[in-house]
């Protein structure tokens, strides 16, 4: 099955959390990375299949735009990443996130 990761950045910890939130409420994805960017912008990234991904990233970034100040600075969407960009960055399914999957 083919499996993407999606990335939201926004200004604000509300943003995030309610994009958060929304995504893994909206389709079958797991949390896999979360983090501070630079000053008060906030990173989250899921991972689970294409066809999931895309409206829980669709359904992330409307919840953060809908929060008051919440901003979206940039989203992406990586379909079928190479193992090499698995294995270097902070996206793979970990002990803690495996539950969830």
């Amino acid at each position: 099955m083919p499996v993407a990761v999606g990335v939201i950045q926004t200004i604000g910890f509300p943003a995030i959390l309610a994009a958060s939130d929304a995504m893994v409420k909206a389709a079958r994805v797991t949390l896999v990375y979360y983090d501070i960017a630079e000053s008060g912008h906030f990173v989250v990234a899921i991972r689970g299949p294409i066809s999931e991904v895309t409206p829980a990233l669709d359904a992330g970034i409307k919840a953060a735009e809908n929060v008051f100040g919440g901003e979206v600075v940039t989203h992406y969407i990586v379909p079928n990443p190479p193992e090499n960009v698995v294995a270097v960055l902070p996206i793979e399914y970990t002990e803690v996130s495996e539950p969830f999957r």
